[in-house]
């Protein structure tokens, strides 16, 4: 994999480490909660990915703001698993990922959105 981006680097790894945690979920007899984080969690790369393909400022943002949005979703679900006990698995790794994942995103998503709205204004 290109190492030219570094949020994309980040959710395609993630994306693997969620495969990783769906597999030890199924192997504990849990398959409905494992699902809903193996959705969001490998979507959030997905997004990325299509936002980097974008025609359009506002569609990048668009499928960022997607992104982090299903990011947010997977640390639900990754805490949720957590909380409840359902599966035993090293949250630690899990929980860190995910939050850098968040905290790059929601950066990106105020950034671009900051820069819209500085064109607006110089632009009127």
């Amino acid at each position: 994999m290109q190492k030219d981006n570094i949020i994309k680097e980040k959710s395609f790894h993630f994306a693997l480490l969620i495969i990783e945690l769906y597999k030890i979920c199924k192997l504990q007899n849990e398959f409905i909660l494992s699902k809903q984080l193996l959705r969001s969690g490998t979507s959030i790369g997905a997004n990325i990915q299509e936002a980097l393909a974008g025609f359009s400022e506002k569609d990048f943002l668009h499928k960022m703001s997607i992104a982090s949005k299903e990011a947010r979703e997977t640390q639900y679900w990754i805490d949720l698993l957590s909380e409840s006990q359902l599966v035993k698995f090293d949250e630690a790794k899990y929980k860190t990922e995910i939050k850098s994942i968040v905290n790059i995103l929601t950066s990106i998503v105020k950034t671009v959105q900051e820069r819209k709205k500085k064109n607006r204004i110089q632009n009127p």
